[in-house]
């Protein structure tokens, strides 16, 4: 079975984690089932940016980006060539490692 490493985030996930998730799940619901509480605010729906991810590696194993997921995140805080949002990935054959942004549109707009 795949792994998701995520590399430590000082708030979501202060020591990193390795987690394994069966082919075909979607990673931000693989994300939360493991405790790592990832911020959804549209409920998993792409209609925002707050489940934003960098792919570090492993990520030619995703399904692809359709237009709408693109086209949100370029309203993504901190966006990177390998930029994406965890509802909308799902779980390839190969191990993953992401990284979640320092912060998140709702954050900057909460003052946070």
């Amino acid at each position: 079975m795949p792994k998701i490493k995520v590399l430590p985030h000082p708030e979501v996930c202060p020591q990193g984690v390795e987690i394994e998730v069966p082919i075909g799940t979607s990673v931000i619901r693989a994300l939360l089932a493991n405790g790592i509480h990832i911020e959804h605010a549209c409920e998993m729906q792409c209609a925002c940016t707050t489940c934003h991810v960098y792919i570090r590696t492993g990520g030619e194993s995703l399904n692809s980006p359709q237009e709408k997921e693109e086209d949100l995140l370029d309203k993504a805080w901190g966006l990177d060539f390998d930029s994406r949002l965890s509802c909308q990935l799902l779980m390839g054959e190969q191990d993953l490692v992401i990284e979640i942004p320092k912060y998140t549109i709702n954050m900057v707009s909460e003052g946070k």
